[in-house]
């Protein structure tokens, strides 16, 4: 999960303060030195723990907390108000032109993922019904044209190039020409990276900057890379004055030394997130949401911003009037497994649940592959039997289990869990109908 092992320590930290009933200057002196190596473990840079744990200190010997009834609770507010100031407060998004096209130049070290993050962005501006154009600038990484050619066609977005003869500086302003022409009212710049930064990388990126005037300068960044990250963007910043940063490579961050660090060293919002490989795994940033997800509050916003894009309304009607009707079957089911493993890992779900424990959710087996496993016995099932799970005896059983390579007991298990699923949705069902008839008896909320 994102930022687990910062999260795991954090929580672990302020835990140790909410069983007290009052506080003393001691107990959250041991706290902040148990916060501050946590973080300093995430490769959080080092000026800003000390000015954040100054912050949480000063905060919490004041009045708030010493006479407050519930004195550990209110440090975690604390710590919580203090991690979303550090994050950048809101979400910061995109500054679209009012005379389009709005040009975006994305710029980034080599393997930062520009190419990639370049169709993720593309794809996201396309569901808010932009009309995106991708422009392929770098002309000098071997197949980095074909590459983007290939990204945008599996996001369905154009891409313009002119191949590698041509100055990325001519590309650029003839590119934002074709759009005007096209009624493509966002274009998207595709740059060089190198292996690091140097004169001849800026010269050529303000060149580009000066000649098509963009209304954002992405900066796109590794977050594994940690502090490397933030010296990355402070660079860029201080040669470009970029108006913003997207995290890639997020889901695999254990530590979280980046996203915690960039927006104050660099001075510039995070405004978007990589959290998968996929096109479509790219998320705007939310300060407040991630600050409650690394101290275990949840963020379910985002879950239900997930829910919303990978669940079919039309479906999700046709799946309630089933539940009522009881009705629900192995069909059913085999459906919601494919909507929820669109939504992202089952673990990151859960861990966006208020009061879920991520120590909790260790050990448990929420890949793919255990999905996987479900979805084989269910293939397995004739359509008759999974719309009749109760008629499946031994010998059936064995002939399922064997067609899914699984065993009996396994079956046996799913289909318990099926049975147990479908009586508290019909008990759901009848609770349901009768607040309803209580609601035409003086309770209009019901109604």
């Amino acid at each position: 999960m994102i930022f687990e092992n910062l999260s795991d320590k954090l929580q672990n930290a302020l835990s140790k303060l909410t069983g007290k009933g009052k506080l003393t200057e001691k107990d959250i002196d041991v706290a902040m030195r148990e916060v501050k190596l946590a973080l300093l473990e995430a490769d959080v840079n080092f000026k800003v723990v000390k000015d954040f744990i100054k912050t949480v200190k000063e905060r919490a010997l004041g009045a708030e907390v010493m006479e407050s009834l519930t004195p550990g609770q209110q440090v975690i507010k604390i710590v919580n108000e203090e991690l979303t100031k550090l994050m950048g407060e809101s979400e910061a998004k995109i500054n679209f032109s009012s005379s389009p096209p709005t040009v975006i130049l994305l710029c980034g070290l080599q393997g930062a993922g520009k190419t990639t993050h370049g169709g993720k962005l593309a794809l996201h501006l396309k569901k808010q019904g932009k009309r995106p154009m991708l422009v392929a600038g770098d002309i000098y990484r071997p197949a980095a044209i074909k590459q983007l050619q290939v990204v945008g066609e599996k996001v369905d977005v154009p891409v313009f190039s002119l191949g590698d003869k041509i100055s990325p500086v001519e590309i650029a302003r003839q590119a934002v020409e074709e759009a005007k022409k096209n009624s493509n009212d966002v274009v998207i710049l595709d740059t060089a990276g190198r292996l690091h930064i140097d004169e001849e990388l800026m010269q050529e990126l303000k060149d580009i900057k000066s000649t098509v005037n963009p209304d954002e300068i992405l900066l796109v960044v590794d977050a594994m890379t940690g502090q490397d990250a933030v010296n990355v963007a402070k660079s860029f910043n201080d040669e470009l004055d970029v108006t913003g940063i997207i995290l890639t490579k997020l889901d695999g961050d254990a530590r979280g030394g980046a996203a915690l660090s960039i927006r104050n060293v660099a001075e510039k919002p995070i405004k978007f997130i990589g959290v998968g490989e996929k096109l479509d795994e790219l998320e705007p940033f939310h300060p407040d949401r991630m600050a409650s997800r690394i101290l275990g509050m949840g963020d379910v916003l985002s879950l239900i911003e997930r829910a919303q894009t990978a669940i079919d309304e039309k479906k999700a009607k046709e799946l309630e009037e089933k539940i009522r009707s009881q009705k629900y079957s192995f069909n059913d089911f085999l459906e919601q497994l494919d909507q929820i493993r669109s939504m992202g890992p089952l673990d990151e779900l859960l861990g966006m649940i208020p009061g879920v424990n991520s120590k909790a959710l260790k050990g448990l087996n929420f890949g793919d592959k255990e999905i996987k496993r479900i979805e084989a016995m269910i293939q397995s099932m004739t359509n008759y039997e999974r719309e009749n799970p109760e008629i499946i005896d031994s010998s059936r059983r064995k002939r399922i289990a064997k067609g899914s390579g699984t065993t009996v007991s396994e079956l046996n298990k799913l289909l318990k869990q099926f049975k147990e699923t479908r009586k508290m949705m019909k008990q759901m069902g009848n609770m349901s109908k009768s607040m309803k008839k209580r609601g035409k008896f003086g309770l209009p909320f019901f109604k």
